[in-house]
């Protein structure tokens, strides 16, 4: 039984086929594995090293993968459904085989290792364009590129110019049956290391100005795609154990710089955050990735109303479980400053359905009314207080500066001064008695 190599066409004289992917289930217990029989029919029809797919399998479905190249045993470690690895194997098609413009399977990709960039064109139509190179298989592919030409569909562009003829034609791991010494001594002389550890050292090493072209290389894509490609990032930490709760404070800072990068930190990152890392049990994650959501929150009103948007989107996928805990979640943001007092009281006033449908929004706020109502009247009570200690403050009055009559005035001019001793001793008094504004001028 044979497919049209691109499922989505239905015509039955479609001349490019594929023959049906047949998998076998071995083993069991942990040492059970799925073998890809026809991996290798299946590659040829498609256009590319068997390889290829069956790295895609692994990179999918989270399992390591086996490439027994002598007896084209191509194998995925764990027990995986043939009707699942077909629907696979139409992704990877759609996504490295066809034709971005004619969507007919006769590309061709030009793995640039030193770049990191794959390039594709079309036989076809002539059409070129970039691989995405998001996708982990891409890292492989660089790694172990196939050749140009066709009919040597396989052979691996990492062997030395000074190589046998004999040799290359014995093929390359891609596809061929080169030993595993062989392959290990391409990679070691030619390969560059490009895993995050690797990449991270070399980021060490590049000036400033350098890193701003690095910085600019996502000048040109959509805020969704670098969302896209933020969660990919998180993702991959998170699977690699580096993304966990109460991880290091170096972990949150590389995620904030990718962030960064991407532009997107103060803007809606955090809401892939939530998205990635947040479940039922959101009030205890909040304690948790405290440190993390600041570096994404704090002076930053913008991200604080995404955060309370997401957390929106997040009741509304677990409604039974979070529904209930909405007062205890928005006290979690108050209480640990990842949401100003300011931005929940300017949300609780108004039901917006950006996030959610107006009934699950209107719910959350009916939820949420006995926290904005406690934290109102905190509000209006320090406010109170401030007042009343404004009431209280002692006026003192300054006998001196008192409002004297005309009549006083006279009445104090008549009548002799007794002076004090601190009078007495004051230098002004002196300085008084000495000017001789006191002289009586009838006693000249």
């Amino acid at each position: 039984m044979s497919y049209n190599v691109n499922r989505n066409v239905t015509d039955v004289f479609y001349r490019y086929k594929m023959p049906k992917l047949v998998a076998k289930v071995e083993g069991k217990g942990n040492g059970i594995k799925t073998v890809i029989v026809n991996m290798v029919d299946v590659a040829k029809a498609i256009g590319c090293p068997p390889t290829y797919p069956c790295k895609f399998f692994g990179c999918e479905l989270g399992a390591q993968t086996q490439f027994d190249f002598k007896n084209e045993r191509y194998i995925v470690n764990g027990s995986h459904d043939a009707g699942k690895l077909q629907q696979l194997l139409d992704v990877f098609i759609k996504k490295f085989i066809l034709c971005t413009e004619c969507e007919n399977p006769e590309t061709t990709m030009y793995p640039n290792e030193k770049k990191g960039l794959i390039k594709q064109t079309c036989k076809a139509c002539g059409h070129q364009i970039q691989v995405d190179m998001r996708h982990k298989l891409t890292t492989y592919i660089l790694r172990n590129p196939p050749d140009v030409k066709p009919e040597q569909l396989g052979n691996s562009k990492t062997q030395k110019k000074n190589r046998t003829k004999n040799s290359l034609q014995s093929g390359s791991p891609n596809g061929g049956t080169n030993s595993a010494s062989d392959n290990e001594l391409d990679d070691e002389d030619w390969a560059v290391d490009v895993s995050d550890a690797a990449v991270a050292e070399r980021m060490k090493d590049l000036s400033a100005g350098v890193k701003s072209l690095t910085v600019s290389n996502h000048a040109d894509r959509s805020q969704s795609e670098r969302l896209e490609l933020f969660y990919d990032y998180c993702k991959r930490k998170r699977s690699e154990g580096i993304l966990v709760p109460g991880a290091e404070a170096v972990v949150y800072k590389d995620i904030s710089a990718e962030a960064d990068t991407l532009e997107i930190r103060d803007n809606k990152g955090i809401m892939v955050l939530v998205e990635l890392l947040f479940d039922e049990n959101c009030v205890k994650q909040l304690l948790q990735y405290r440190i993390l959501l600041l570096l994404f929150a704090h002076g930053q009103p913008k991200s604080q109303k995404y955060l309370l948007g997401a957390i929106e989107k997040l009741t509304e996928m677990k409604k039974e479980q979070l529904l209930p805990k909405i007062p205890l979640i928005l006290k979690a943001l108050y209480d640990n400053d990842i949401v100003d007092e300011e931005i929940l009281l300017e949300w609780g006033k108004k039901a917006s359905k950006k996030y959610v449908g107006r009934e699950m929004v209107q719910e959350i706020h009916k939820k949420a009314q006995p926290f904005l109502k406690w934290l109102q009247e905190a509000e209006e009570e320090e406010s109170s207080e401030e007042e009343e200690s404004e009431d209280d403050l002692e006026i003192e009055y300054d006998e001196k500066a008192r409002n004297v009559t005309l009549k006083e005035q006279e009445s104090a001019a008549a009548t002799p001064k007794k002076l004090t001793v601190a009078e007495v001793a004051t230098p002004h008094v002196k300085e008084e008695e000495e000017d001789g504004s006191d002289i009586d001028i009838d006693d000249l």
